[in-house]
């Protein structure tokens, strides 16, 4: 059964289209966490590129949770890619204060298919067997890049995009083929960065291109008398080989909100508002539409 995971790229970036509050204060971070703690959340997701997050982690304690970090790419000129990848791991582990990470996942995980692939993943394997990492893994943005993933190297976790818009981590059959292989799914963009939420006169006007796809989910919303934030949630937990459900928060107010709804019986259906549109599912194309 899937459960949440704290996703923290707020604690170092201003990070998600709906985030009005910036980057989140340490003190409420370290009340963030402590709720989780309090309400048994294990896992706690982060990467390397998210400015001070870890740093921040590190700063508040967070030695009781599995903790998962993003490699970034290796550098272009980069000439021993063991080394960068030891050095890497090594300075996370400082900034987080842990002694060893739940997992790793590279943020780039298509240099695994170039000339250096098959030293990055070897150093990470090399680190899993010395215990400084227990899984390795990839974070994607289509499944579809799994084909040659997959085809080449045994992957311990695969972090994909899996949300009520974007399904295709389903329907491409890729979530069924992960969890018969033993591969730990975690999904993340169960709001789409928070699109989902937007009341429906505040969706900002460059995405009036999908007009269909917001009146049908607001018009379901009001009908079933649901939250967004309620069937967002209950949407992901419906899929049984998901594991982790990774939600970023802005505040604790709304991590009080999203572990609320996290324990709140669902409904029974979904609404079809699924689009597979890349310049809408993909947030990193957002920018020019």
């Amino acid at each position: 059964m899937s459960v949440l995971a704290l996703g923290t790229a707020q604690f170092g970036l201003q990070y998600g289209i709906a985030n009005q509050q910036g980057q989140v204060p340490l003190a409420e971070v370290a009340s963030i966490v402590a709720r989780a703690t309090a309400v048994g959340v294990d896992t706690v997701d982060t990467a390397i590129a998210y400015g001070n997050s870890e740093r921040c982690l590190g700063h508040v304690g967070v030695s009781d949770f599995r903790v998962i970090t993003k490699l970034p790419a290796v550098p272009a000129q980069c000439r021993n890619v063991t080394s960068w990848v030891c050095a890497e791991i090594e300075e996370s582990l400082a900034r987080l204060q842990v002694p060893c990470l739940g997992g790793v996942l590279l943020h780039r995980p298509q240099q695994l298919l170039e000339n250096c692939g098959p030293e990055l993943f070897n150093a990470l394997q090399s680190l899993r067997e010395q215990g400084r990492i227990s899984k390795v893994g990839v974070s994607i943005y289509a499944p579809s890049e799994l084909d040659q993933l997959c085809e080449r190297y045994d992957l311990d976790i695969v972090q994909a995009p899996f949300n009520l818009v974007d399904r295709a981590l389903h329907t491409s059959g890729w979530l069924d083929r992960l969890s018969s292989n033993g591969v730990e799914v975690h999904a993340r963009s169960a709001f789409l960065q928070g699109l989902l939420l937007m009341p429906r006169e505040q969706i900002p006007a460059n995405f009036s291109a999908w007009k269909s796809i917001w009146d049908r989910w607001h018009d379901w919303l009001k009908h079933n008398d649901v939250s967004a934030l309620q069937a967002c949630i209950a949407f992901s937990f419906s899929f049984p080989h998901i594991h982790r459900v990774v939600v970023g928060v802005d505040s604790l107010m709304q991590w009080e909100q999203i572990i609320t709804a996290s324990t709140q019986l669902g409904p029974a259906s979904f609404p079809n508002i699924a689009c597979d549109d890349p310049n809408l599912v993909n947030p990193a194309r957002w920018k020019n539409i």
